[in-house]
């Protein structure tokens, strides 16, 4: 079995790369209120800032930024985890892949890479035809603050970003 290490800096900005372990399922969008109220239960308990977020039927992207002196992302997601799962009356199989990939951001220009990929993601994936198409992202937020143009549809780079498909 590989020895998985993970970086932990305290108060960082993380990409990340959640999946479920079913990865032709659409439990994510199908269970999209019961995976908000998983997060919002676990921001009150654990904190932390989101840059960005994307879900799609069986994955998710997001940029997290964690509170000064705080590094245990791993802690939230494994909240996340298990108060989604719980939530799903009749989950008998796993739900999600034991694993998640992250990356530390530690630079702007990868700050912005990062932001661009979660935002391309759906019409990478071929969900939608336009980024502004795509109703389960932080993206419409940061058109509203001004981030981004409503129409934009930029680049989203070559990332290793743990996806495999």
């Amino acid at each position: 079995m590989p020895n998985y290490r993970r970086s932990y800096v305290p108060g960082g900005t993380w990409f990340f790369t959640i999946n479920l372990f079913d990865r032709y399922s659409d439990l994510l969008t199908r269970h999209l209120t019961e995976l908000r109220w998983a997060i919002q239960k676990v921001k009150l308990r654990y904190p932390f800032e989101i840059d960005a977020w994307v879900i799609l039927p069986d994955h998710m992207h997001c940029i997290w930024t964690l509170p000064a002196g705080d590094s245990n992302y791993s802690a939230r997601w494994r909240e996340i985890k298990k108060s989604f799962t719980k939530s799903l009356t009749y989950a008998t199989r796993p739900v999600w892949q034991k694993r998640f990939w992250e990356h530390c951001i530690r630079e702007e220009q990868d700050y912005a890479a990062r932001m661009n990929y979660v935002y391309i993601n759906p019409l990478k994936h071929g969900l939608v035809d336009k980024v502004s198409d795509w109703p389960f992202s932080s993206f419409h937020r940061d058109v509203k603050r001004g981030l981004y143009p409503a129409d934009w549809a930029g680049e989203s780079g070559d990332l290793n970003t743990g996806e495999r498909r």
